[in-house]
This record gives structure tokens, C-alpha cells and sequence, in this order.
């Protein structure tokens, strides 16, 4: 699940740096509907998971808050995923410690 959601944080980034880039003009607003429905579907996936990857990994509300604004901040999906690849899981850290 945590791939799916790895996954889709990326794409919801990219679609959401799409709709501001018609803001700036660099995409025609001809594109603006299918751009806005794709990103708001993806938005939509990212919340659901992000609940789901929170429950299961033990996340702290605080986490799962600021793994959320970070949808909403240009760029920020990088930080996430970069949290997500560094942050060792819970499940991970017992394991360490049952073979220690």
C-alpha cells in the first residue's frame, strides 16, 4: 500500500504543478477541464491513502497534518517522498529489535 501511495503522491504532485502551470501560461487553458478532474481524482486518492498508510504505519497526527499540507504546497510531494523512502516503519523498528 505504501508504493500505491508513493505513487500517487507523485502523480497528484505533478498534476497539481500542471494546473498552476496553465495559471503561468505555459499550458493552454484548453486543457483546464481535464486537468482540474484528474487532479482533483488523484487529490482525492492522496487523502484516502495517506489516512490508510497513517493507520498502518503508526503515524502521529501531526505527521499525517503535515504530510497533508504538503499536497497543497508546490513541491512539497518531493519532501514526501522523501520522508517516505528515509522514515523506517514500526513494524520495521520491532524486527530490528527482536533479531537484536
Amino acid at each position: 500500500m505504501l508504493k500505491l501511495f508513493r505513487v500517487i503522491s507523485v502523480l497528484e504532485g505533478c498534476s497539481y504543478l500542471a494546473i498552476l502551470s496553465v495559471t503561468a501560461g505555459f499550458i493552454s487553458r484548453d486543457y483546464v477541464f481535464a486537468l482540474g478532474v484528474l487532479h482533483g481524482v488523484l487529490f482525492l486518492a492522496y487523502l484516502m491513502f495517506s489516512l490508510q498508510v497513517s493507520h498502518k504505519k503508526g503515524w502521529s497526527i501531526l505527521i499525517w497534518l503535515l504530510v497533508f499540507i504538503a499536497s497543497i504546497i508546490p513541491f512539497a510531494f518531493l519532501i514526501v517522498e522523501y520522508y517516505l523512502r528515509r522514515k523506517p516503519t514500526v513494524s520495521e523498528e520491532s524486527e530490528e529489535n527482536v533479531i537484536a
